[in-house]
């Protein structure tokens, strides 16, 4: 008699898919939850609508059962220092409820793919330092350690 599991939880395959303007209330509420705060919905959205017609700027939505369940940023720039286009996450997310079943390494593959595409000759992140689950992650992704980034607020001056 054959060993069988009951499977309890059949997960439905991850889509990635290049975030459109009308994406905006999905991606504002992402970034919300990635900041853990209610953003100035202006500001974002005129932020949104400028990169979202960016060469420069790419983002992707992943979607499960077509419902998004996370999103990654895509910079590319041609930097002096590197003398070559160079690409960088500013923003990724996973819902919650998604993270741990491989959404957040679905979207690292495609957004990696799409910069190498480009020809960008390698891919940046910042992550805040108390972000100790996030380093983890990109660490397991491939990224090193390797840049101490220093902000200066000018809302103060």
């Amino acid at each position: 008699m054959p060993l069988t599991q009951p499977i309890t939880h059949v997960q439905a395959p991850v889509t990635i898919r290049r975030a459109e303007a009308t994406d905006r209330e999905t991606i504002y509420q992402m970034i919300c939850s990635l900041e853990n705060m209610v953003l100035d919905r202006p500001g974002f959205n005129a932020a949104f609508e400028r990169n979202v017609t960016s060469p420069n700027i790419t983002y992707f939505l992943a979607e499960q059962d077509g419902q998004p369940v996370g999103m990654v940023s895509c910079h590319i720039q041609p930097l002096l220092h590197h003398a070559a286009l160079v690409s960088e996450i500013q923003e990724m997310y996973v819902e919650p409820e998604y993270r741990s079943q491989k959404v957040g390494n679905a979207l690292m593959k495609h957004v990696t793919a799409f910069a190498k595409g480009e020809g960008a000759i390698q891919m940046e992140v910042t992550s805040r330092a108390t972000r100790e689950q996030a380093h983890r992650f990109y660490q397991r992704e491939g990224f090193e350690k390797s840049h101490v980034k220093l902000v200066r607020y000018f809302k103060n001056e």
